[in-house]
């Protein structure tokens, strides 16, 4: 018998969010850790706001959207409120009821500046590495590092001559004026965009346009390839080699020897002699283009180079999530604390999206 397309509201209705979600939905798996790490940041928390006024929007709701807003690829709040208005598993997730109104979506941009005073990214990061079912996936011994560009929010055309430069500054046309760059020669040093100071030209490699970009970096363990730590930098040719050498210092034990894979663009005499001087092993691509590489047969040799070589490709997958699924590849943000926060949020974001398939599901 065919049913009739009828529309009745009803006057009373319970909806049980729990029951809504499959049992085996990922989300629980997460939801689990998540809940676990925000607990145990709770008097990171309590000490970023004060104890008079009206009870706000709690940071721990604040967090949980913002994960799904990594996870599904919603491009803005304006959008995660939204989706947050009408579906019960984003409201599950959460934790707000049914009969909740979501909150304004200026919400997040009031409460950013206190999540980003309390560095609550990093610390979020480290918490749930922390948690007893991830920790035990971690490894402790064996790391690889890389970077990444992240492109900044900001126009080519905000490009200026700093005060003092030479190149007078060009007037009129309106905000968006016909600009033609050829020829120019603009530099960090003479120029600087005047939408994201903090932003720098940098150009990828040979015959490649610069562009204004940040550098984030990446420390991943070689058990599962989960990142263990984050951080983002200003563009240029050596942050990454600092950033590998203070993303592994607190990992490195002067007792017991651990191991870094790297690219080539790590292979330079100072990194790798500093990283020994660590005793951390440099498993560290050759770099025989024109000059002398900085790794040799002691460390080639060695059947665990070949193997760290081949492990070190997977944090390319956690970039590649991170800028494209997270939505990091063209920061929405300016300045290089905002940007670098996005970006470690987003590296937890990865880990807590791996998790479901490496954890043993709650019963």
């Amino acid at each position: 018998m065919r049913g009739g397309d009828e529309r009745s509201g009803e006057l009373f209705s319970y909806v049980d969010l729990e029951a809504r979600v499959r049992r085996d939905h990922p989300l629980r798996v997460i939801r689990v850790i998540v809940n676990e790490t925000l607990s145990a940041l709770g008097s990171e928390f309590a000490a970023l706001y004060s104890g008079m006024g009206r009870p706000s929007i709690p940071p721990e709701k604040l967090l949980r959207a913002m994960l799904l807003q990594a996870f599904h690829s919603i491009r803005s709040e304006r959008q995660l409120m939204e989706r947050l208005e009408y579906d019960l598993l984003f409201r599950w997730f959460v934790g707000i009821g049914v009969d909740e109104a979501a909150w304004d979506h200026s919400t997040f941009s009031k409460n950013r500046d206190r999540l980003l005073a309390g560095e609550i990214a990093a610390k979020f990061l480290s918490a749930v590495l922390a948690q007893r079912q991830v920790k035990q996936l971690l490894s402790t011994d064996h790391f690889s590092v890389d970077g990444t560009l992240i492109q900044a929010w900001a126009s080519m055309k905000s490009i200026k001559p700093k005060e003092g430069s030479s190149e007078p500054p060009k007037d009129g046309g309106g905000r968006n004026a016909d600009a033609d760059f050829h020829g120019q020669r603009r530099t960090n040093e003479t120029h600087a965009s005047t939408t994201d100071p903090d932003a720098r030209l940098y150009r990828k490699g040979a015959g490649k346009e610069a562009r204004l970009c940040f550098m984030g970096h990446g420390l991943m363990e070689n058990r599962h390839g989960l990142i263990v730590d984050a951080c983002l930098t200003q563009a240029d040719g050596q942050a990454e080699r600092v950033a590998a050498l203070h993303m592994i210092e607190p990992w490195a034990d002067r007792s017991n020897a651990i191991t870094l894979g790297a690219d080539k663009a790590y292979d330079a005499q100072d990194f790798v002699n500093e990283l020994r001087s660590m005793k951390v092993t440099p498993h560290v691509a050759q770099n025989a283009n024109g000059r002398r590489s900085a790794i040799d047969g002691r460390t080639t040799r060695h059947t665990g180079y070949a193997v760290s070589q081949r492990i070190r490709k997977r944090i390319e997958e956690a970039f590649g999530w991170i800028k494209t699924v997270a939505g990091q590849a063209k920061t929405r943000f300016r300045g290089r604390e905002r940007v670098g926060w996005a970006f470690v949020f987003a590296a937890a974001a990865y880990n807590l999206a791996r998790l479901p398939k490496l954890v043993v599901a709650p019963t």
